[in-house]
């Protein structure tokens, strides 16, 4: 019970520290309103739900670095927990005689919990504190040539420091309290608080009477001092996570853009140049992040030696707003760009787009997206980008797609197998897709050549477009040549709407992404499959029958835009596993899956400079296994992985999915 003296300033302190925090979230709210767009609350039950299955589970948290994460989801569950607590905790020292919900069995069994996690917190908090400063692990370090703030690294392990110590004062103080509200109540407090009774065997009641007082200090002043603190340290992810997860847009895939009305002539900046031009959700990404360094370990241009890192990118974003934010929350333009804070032109034009940055993070973050916004932004309004784009450009401008191939030569890969047009079979019921890469390559055009034998070998009706076929824009877009993808979409979606497709299949997961995900925005609705999912069906139904004898050792290779973007895992396995073939997995797989070095238009150049090429590094993994033959389902990790094959001497095979079931049928 708390003195009246002390009952002035416990309300004093409350409202300077509520004052503080007002102050604080009213500058927030107002730097994320400075972007473009908005929060999405359409379906918000649906929303909620998920928010709270995300935030008390820590599912998305737990499925990577088991051990910290379980420390982790340990202090938020006690976390969540206190928020209650605490609330008994002041209202038991305010109010004369009142036990927070009673002495029966809702009030012990609220206590026990309290009691328990409590312990939780403290075994979580301490193992952490010692996993990061005596056990070396989870330095924050930016490789050399990596923009990082020059606060941040020390700044996260002050943060770290200083908020842990204020956790442990504020856990042992209510620990310790509840041990001498056992003492003195006839109630059940708890099993350690009962247990901790006995370290006060012997002490006078006075001295009692001022401990009780110190620990009510030690655990309510903490928080009082730590609310307002939170805001400006990476803490502040425990308010903001849950609210990504709540208002984040909903995208049919990680990889889904906005859509940009080019002919929208009131549109006077495309893509993101200064902080204000991210939307408000990325803007928010900045004070959800918690800074674990999670999407760096993932991303394969870091993981290679380039100097991108999506960590640094959304550190940095949340230090300058910490440092700028009140001239933003005021409405003032930034003093300088993204790529002068943010994230370097070189790191910029590394990433693959591969979405691995996205899948992992464990509060929702898009840091990819601010790439591909920033890159939209160089290449349409200040017409800069890697010089070999050029000819990719121009060959999908002028000839509709990036190998500059004419379109009259579109079918040449197709010469002595029956592959009808649209024109020959008007109502297919299957229009194949079959993209500019399996139309031009000739590595992938061997793979296109055994998908038409499958087809034919199923009595599947069908039918290709043909010179009628363009690029469907995907390396435009990713590039951030968004005018370019805007001329390919419009004119591929009229050209579809005309057709009226049944169903569609494609040979590559770019083409299979933009067709399902993206061309949608631009009134094309198709149902769209990867051509290892047909296979599948065809096995499924009969229709496809494979030889015996000819299993061989198969390891598995995941498309970045065949899983991550779009959960297709199964049915490539399950095709070779009906082709005959037992499958091995890669240590790197299913949504963990690491990059071929394809992605984001980087086919289209050499790679930013760094320590190896990412294909390199996919390749070496696969040679791991000890298999005869890497097996995969898109023409451009054919592309990547062949070449690795061919600069490591490997006899390892490169085959297409399609490849391995057409020989087997």
């Amino acid at each position: 019970m708390l003195t009246p003296i002390e009952k002035v300033l416990f309300i004093l302190c409350v409202l300077g520290s509520a004052y503080a925090f007002a102050g604080t979230i009213i500058r927030i709210v107002r730097i994320i309103r400075r972007g473009p767009g908005g929060l999405s609350t359409n379906e918000i039950l649906r929303r909620l739900v998920n928010m709270l299955v995300v935030f008390v589970t820590q599912k998305t948290v737990l499925k990577r670095r088991l051990l910290p994460s379980i420390a982790h989801a340990l202090i938020v569950w006690g976390f969540i927990y206190f928020l209650a607590a605490n609330v008994g905790d002041v209202l038991q020292a305010l109010i004369p005689g009142f036990v927070f919900l009673g002495t029966g069995t809702w009030g012990n069994w609220f206590r026990i919990g309290s009691d328990l996690l409590g312990m939780g917190v403290l075994v979580g908090v301490v193992s952490l504190m010692l996993r990061r400063w005596i056990f070396g692990h989870q330095v924050f370090s930016f490789r050399g040539g990596t923009l990082i703030h020059p606060k941040a690294v020390a700044g996260i392990k002050r943060d770290s420091t200083i908020v842990s110590s204020i956790i442990l004062v504020h856990v042992i103080s209510h620990i310790l309290g509840d041990s001498i509200l056992a003492l003195r109540t006839t109630y059940f407090c708890g099993f350690f608080a009962t247990l901790l009774c006995a370290i006060w065997t012997g002490v006078p009641g006075a001295t009692l009477d001022v401990l009780e007082h110190l620990l009510f200090w030690g655990a309510i002043g903490s928080l009082l001092i730590l609310g307002p603190y939170f805001f400006y340290s990476k803490h502040i992810h425990i308010f903001f996570a849950p609210l990504n997860h709540l208002l984040k847009p909903d995208r049919k895939s990680i990889g889904a853009l906005d859509k940009i009305d080019m002919a929208d002539d009131s549109i006077t900046q495309f893509g993101a140049a200064r902080l204000e031009h991210l939307s408000q959700p990325q803007l928010m990404d900045a004070y959800a992040c918690i800074m674990c360094n999670r999407c760096q370990d993932a991303c394969p241009a870091y993981a290679t030696g380039k100097v991108l890192s999506p960590a640094a990118l959304e550190i940095n974003k949340r230090y300058h707003l910490n440092d700028e934010g009140a001239k933003l929350a005021a409405g003032k333009e930034s003093e300088v760009s993204l790529l002068e804070f943010a994230i370097s032109a070189e790191a910029v034009w590394a990433c693959t787009t591969c979405g691995a940055c996205v899948e992992i993070c464990p509060v929702n973050n898009e840091p990819m997206r601010d790439i591909l916004d920033i890159r939209r932004n160089l290449v349409l309004m200040e017409n800069t980008f890697p010089p070999q784009w050029q000819q990719a450009f121009k060959g999908m401008e002028r000839l509709g797609n990036p190998w500059n191939v004419a379109p009259e030569s579109r079918l040449d890969w197709a010469q002595g197998l029956p592959v009808p047009t649209i024109e020959q079979n008007p109502e297919p019921d299957i229009l194949w897709w079959v993209g500019c890469a399996p139309a031009t390559d000739p590595r992938a055009q061997k793979a296109a050549r055994d998908f038409a034998k499958i087809l034919n070998a199923a009595g599947v009706n069908f039918a290709v477009l043909g010179k009628l076929e363009r690029c469907t824009g995907d390396s435009a877009r990713r590039s951030g040549n968004e005018a370019l993808f805007f001329e390919l979409a419009t004119g591929n979606v009229e050209m579809l709407n005309e057709i009226k497709p049944k169903r569609i299949v494609t040979t590559c997961p770019h083409c299979l992404h933009t067709l399902k995900n993206e061309y949608p925005a631009y009134g094309g609705n198709y149902d769209v499959i990867h051509h290892t999912e047909l296979i599948q069906e065809l096995f499924a139904v009969g229709r496809l029958k494979s030889k015996p004898g000819l299993a061989a050792d198969v390891t598995y290779h995941d498309p970045c835009y065949l899983g991550r973007h779009n959960n297709v895992f199964d049915a490539p396995r399950n095709s070779l596993v009906y082709a005959g073939h037992a499958v091995t997995e890669l240590s790197r797989h299913r949504n963990n899956s690491f990059c071929c070095g394809a992605g984001g238009a980087q086919m289209w150049k050499e790679e930013e400079h760094g320590q190896e090429r990412v294909s390199a590094n996919r390749f070496s993994e696969a040679m791991e296994t000890g298999m005869d033959t890497l097996a995969l389902g898109c023409p451009f990790c054919m592309i990547m992985l062949t070449d690795a094959a061919k600069t490591a001497k490997s006899k390892m095979q490169v085959r297409d999915v399609a490849e391995i079931v057409a020989e087997g049928l």
